[in-house]
């Protein structure tokens, strides 16, 4: 076992807040393998680099010799999770969950040493508990508890209808710990108190509560809003080598170091030497090739992080032309009218802040005049932005 201060220093990476610390130390200071829990509902079946943020933490606890037990939710999925939500969640069929649930197991052993990994499924305990164990259980809370998480308190107060078995959410999971007998359960910042429930519901069955690491909602490539599919400002871990490497490296110099702490696993001393080298004049590109490089390793091969670099490379510093551009015809018109008809923007509006902001090129050549127009029977490779290319033919 590594000792106390380094495990915490590694533990607490990039967390926004360990619940209670000085339990965490007493569990830690026992010697043995601290029992590790998360949960995640298989709602959908691809996962981003906004949800890997708590399996790479379970992958930290992985490498300190903790046992981690990867929870999926197939029991709670039915339910439909509610936090943060300001709408009643339509529960998943169990075919749904299921199919979701194999994804998942395939998608994070990228990150977690299987050997290592419990598999659990929370239909184990909930099944056999039945209606009467349920009643029992949510004899455990009261309305007014339950009301005092922020997001029921809003839609009660906005009349907002809240349904009767959403209640029982932030009781199953708490129960979950109980079942699992959780050290330490991770979550976002935004499961607060169903963690908390955990904690109270294990010491009422005579465990000794659990550890709550709660890990922040990772921002998307905007560097303003969560990541998140609906957005558009995602790095799905299932796209290729080349897509998710071109991402990474069109975020910020900012935003870097937020993706190096939430998503490197090299150690603490070597991001802080990365941030000296940069402040002394190392180029900060330099520094995110790393990263990119890192991400696709990990979730396709050394040999594709390579080759995407290479593509990179010759894409954007030396101008050569993807293979894959796709071929469309559209009807002439104003360039703007032109790059959303190609589907190279999703609106006329966006066409045209990204010609003011010099993103766009015809045949290589940037444009800047926003009422420019494309003429029938011309053919022309429109470019925006860094990734986005289509060979358009105007008819």
């Amino acid at each position: 076992m590594v000792d106390i201060d380094s495990q915490l220093a590694l533990i607490k990476r990039g967390a926004d807040e360990l619940l209670i610390e000085a339990e965490l130390v007493e569990k830690l200071k026992s010697g043995r393998p601290l029992r590790v829990k998360a949960g995640f509902d298989p709602t959908a079946p691809d996962l981003h680099l906004g949800h890997t943020v708590l399996i790479n933490k379970l992958r930290h606890f992985q490498d300190l010799g903790h046992h981690v037990m990867f929870l999926i939710g197939d029991f709670t999925g039915m339910i439909g999770d509610p936090s943060g939500k300001n709408t009643t969640r339509p529960p998943l069929s169990r075919e749904q969950i299921l199919e979701n649930a194999d994804t998942y197991r395939e998608q994070v052993f990228k990150i977690l040493d299987p050997q290592k990994t419990e598999v659990c499924f929370n239909s184990t305990w909930f099944e056999p508990l039945g209606a009467a164990g349920m009643i029992k259980l949510a004899a455990r809370h009261t309305v007014a508890r339950m009301l005092e998480r922020d997001d029921f308190s809003k839609r009660y107060t906005g009349g907002q209808p809240i349904a009767i078995h959403e209640f029982l959410y932030p009781l199953c999971q708490g129960y979950d710990s109980v079942a699992m007998k959780s050290d330490v359960e991770l979550g976002g910042t935004d499961q607060k108190f169903n963690l908390l429930v955990g904690r109270e519901l294990q010491k009422h069955y005579g465990q000794s509560p659990q550890c709550v690491l709660m890990m922040p909602l990772l921002e998307g490539l905007d560097g303003v809003n969560k990541m998140s599919k609906s957005l558009g400002n995602y790095i799905g871990i299932a796209e290729s080598p080349t897509e998710i490497f071109g991402k990474l490296m069109s975020v910020s110099d900012e935003l870097m170091w937020r993706y190096y702490e939430l998503l490197s696993f090299r150690g603490n001393d070597e991001i802080a030497r990365f941030k000296r080298e940069v402040a002394e004049g190392r180029n900060p590109r330099d520094v995110k090739v790393l990263l990119g490089q890192e991400i696709v390793a990990r979730f396709h091969s050394p040999r594709d992080a390579d080759e995407a670099l290479a593509e990179f490379e010759a894409r954007f510093q030396r101008g050569v032309l993807p293979d894959d551009m796709p071929e469309v015809s559209v009807a002439a018109g104003s360039l703007a009218q032109v790059l959303k008809a190609a589907g190279l923007t999703p609106s006329t509006s966006d066409a045209l802040r990204m010609i003011d902001g010099g993103g766009v090129r015809i045949n290589g050549e940037k444009v800047g005049d926003r009422n420019a127009a494309l003429s029938a029977g011309a053919s022309v490779v429109l470019q925006v932005g860094k990734r986005k290319f289509a060979r358009v033919t105007l008819i």
